[in-house]
């Protein structure tokens, strides 16, 4: 089906006026936390043009703990059970869960008069927004996808921020924020209190990232945490259940580097609640990270940053201001393996799990971290 011959809508529409009438928003979004961050102030813009509609935020049950027990711009989370990506391995869709039907008949029992489009290209999305069966949609179409009433194409190389910002805006709802940010409560500091020490702050070190493209090798982490650590910083190592062994030996070969400072290193991964590891970021003096989950929430909580990226993904993915956020960036096109191009992001250029991003220093990453710690 051609992007020309199906639009969803009696008529499709090209101005940004906001659609009147509006008492109940679905705004879909899943994907990953860093995905989630990026639709941040689109989902701001949104609440300040339809001030007294409710915004019904559909995402991953994930997802949702990311936002729950804090002040958000949403009304209320929906949990969507079988997520409208690509088909599983067995080739199933959303359309082949009950559970997922379930939600979608009750979102259209309660009547929804706007369907916002935040996930993505629109191939698998498009037609679960369709299917709210809201009287208008928004989002973005690749050339394949189902059409919405107003709609933007969607380009794969544009800051992931800018482009929900831009499909608020096919709404009617201009940017308020142009970065992400997310409240700080009491409960994040309740529940990272036992992993803090005495001293002059703490610094938290994220390891891992989704893409082993992205990864920066494990000794350069190391030797970033041992030096830190000597200059009389608490350093922890953070990361998920699967990232707990890379945490732990990074955590090792840290305190081996620097003995006298030893008692300042430790790994958390696997050992913290996702509250806990928001508390860790907030009230962290810094955040070392590749581009990561932890390091966009790091940023919105209000954080320093000093990350490593491969370059491709800091057009989408990167902080915009220098002052607190620091990068390093790997322009490395080619598989250091095969030679493999990997700038087209809708192929896979090879089976090789090796990081990309090797060619980064470690005495720039550590220069950026002193940098930031100090102020300057």
């Amino acid at each position: 089906m051609t992007a020309e011959a199906s639009t969803v809508g009696a008529t499709a529409q090209t101005d940004e006026a906001p659609f009147e009438g509006v008492r109940r928003m679905a705004v879909l979004r899943g994907g990953g936390i860093g995905d989630l961050v990026a639709a941040l102030p689109a989902l701001e813009a949104l609440r300040a043009a339809y001030r007294d509609a409710e915004i019904v935020l559909l995402t991953t049950p994930k997802l949702s703990t990311v936002l729950k027990g804090r002040p958000t711009p949403v009304d209320r989370i929906v949990r969507v059970p079988f997520f409208p990506d690509a088909p599983d391995a067995q080739g199933r869709t959303w359309r082949e869960d009950p559970d997922t039907q379930e939600v979608v008949a009750d979102l259209r029992s309660e009547g929804v008069d706007l369907a916002v489009q935040l996930h993505g290209g629109g191939a698998n999305s498009n037609p679960f927004v369709a299917a709210l069966g809201a009287p208008h949609t928004v989002g973005c179409a690749t050339r394949e996808a189902l059409r919405l009433e107003r709609n933007m194409p969607h380009v794969y190389y544009q800051r992931e921020v800018s482009r929900w910002l831009e499909v608020a805006s096919l709404a009617g709802a201009p940017a308020v924020v142009t970065d992400p940010r997310l409240a700080v409560v009491p409960a994040d500091a309740a529940a990272a209190a036992d992993w803090l020490r005495p001293g002059p702050g703490l610094v938290v070190v994220h390891p891992g990232a989704t893409d082993p493209r992205r990864r920066w090798p494990a000794d350069r982490f190391a030797a970033v945490a041992a030096e830190l650590a000597a200059d009389g910083w608490q350093v922890l190592v953070v990361g998920d259940d699967g990232e707990r062994g890379l945490a732990d030996g990074i955590a090792h070969d840290a305190a081996g580097l620097a003995p006298s400072a030893a008692a300042r290193i430790a790994s958390a991964a696997g050992r913290t609640s996702l509250q806990g590891l928001l508390g860790l970021l907030a009230t962290a003096r810094l955040v070392v990270a590749n581009d990561s989950g932890p390091r966009h929430l790091a940023q919105a909580l209000g954080t320093p940053t000093a990350s490593v990226y491969w370059g491709p993904n800091l057009i989408n993915a990167g902080p915009t201001g220098r002052r607190r956020h620091r990068v390093q960036v790997s322009w490395r096109q080619l598989c250091p393996v095969c030679g493999a191009d990997g700038t087209d992001p809708f192929l896979q250029p090879c089976e090789h799990e090796v990081p990309w991003v090797d060619g980064v220093a470690t005495e720039r990453v550590l220069a950026d971290a002193r940098d930031l710690l100090a102020g300057s």
